[in-house]
């Protein structure tokens, strides 16, 4: 793997997170208030995760290393490619027009009876044996091409993840104050009971843990009603 340096990341984070960055400000200005609140907070969550995390060398490379899936490397050029798309898809993961990785704010009504699981409820993922908090779903998966490919996905496990919900769970980082984002099908996601994760940042989404679930803010009701 080539060298990679804090310097590089930061040029390549700033230059990666600018068009997203450039949508939400446009999002802040117009819409309704609840629609600037999120997008307002999804800037304010976005470089507080990069600088927290993804400008931490070791913690990022660590990460890319064991979360994100990978292509076969064709050299130093490919292996380059191979690594702004993974953090170009990393950062899609915050916040993106399209909707991709349960970050649409399109009111969740009505609430599918096959979707098991509900936004504040503690999950563990069941591959990595990591446990995080339910940030929101999609009824079916809704993910980028470039995503899908790292999957490596068969034909037939490929359709049968179109028609499973995906979940958009928080975790904690390589260190304590960061984050990670997945996004993971019901068939790898199980409860996890009678546990409080310490997540950073999940006080903008939540305002208290009742013992059970994590109790979602107004704004995020909103947009899962039945949750």
């Amino acid at each position: 793997m080539p060298h990679i340096t804090s310097g590089v990341i930061m040029q390549l984070a700033l230059l990666l997170s600018a068009l997203p960055a450039q949508y939400l400000i446009s999002k802040w200005t117009s819409g309704t208030e609840t629609q600037r609140h999120i997008a307002t907070q999804r800037i304010l969550d976005t470089w507080d995760s990069i600088r927290k995390s993804y400008l931490n060398t070791a913690a990022w490379v660590g990460w890319l290393n064991t979360w994100i899936p990978k292509l076969p490397s064709f050299g130093e050029e490919e292996e380059q490619y191979q690594t702004l798309e993974a953090l170009a898809i990393e950062l899609m993961m915050h916040d993106n027009e399209h909707g991709y990785f349960a970050v649409s704010k399109e009111v969740r009504s009505p609430r599918p009876a096959y979707v098991l699981h509900r936004v504040g409820q503690v999950v563990m993922e069941t591959q990595n044996q990591m446990v995080g908090v339910i940030m929101g779903w999609d009824a079916g998966l809704r993910a980028p091409p470039e995503w899908i490919k790292r999957k490596k996905y068969s034909d037939s496990e490929l359709e049968r993840a179109k028609d499973t919900p995906h979940y958009r769970i928080m975790f904690s980082g390589p260190d304590s104050s960061s984050i990670l984002i997945g996004y993971i099908p019901q068939y790898n996601v199980k409860l996890f009971q009678d546990f409080q994760p310490d997540i950073p940042t999940l006080e903008h989404y939540f305002s208290h843990f009742d013992g059970e679930r994590f109790v979602m803010e107004e704004w995020l009701q909103e947009i899962y009603p039945h949750d």
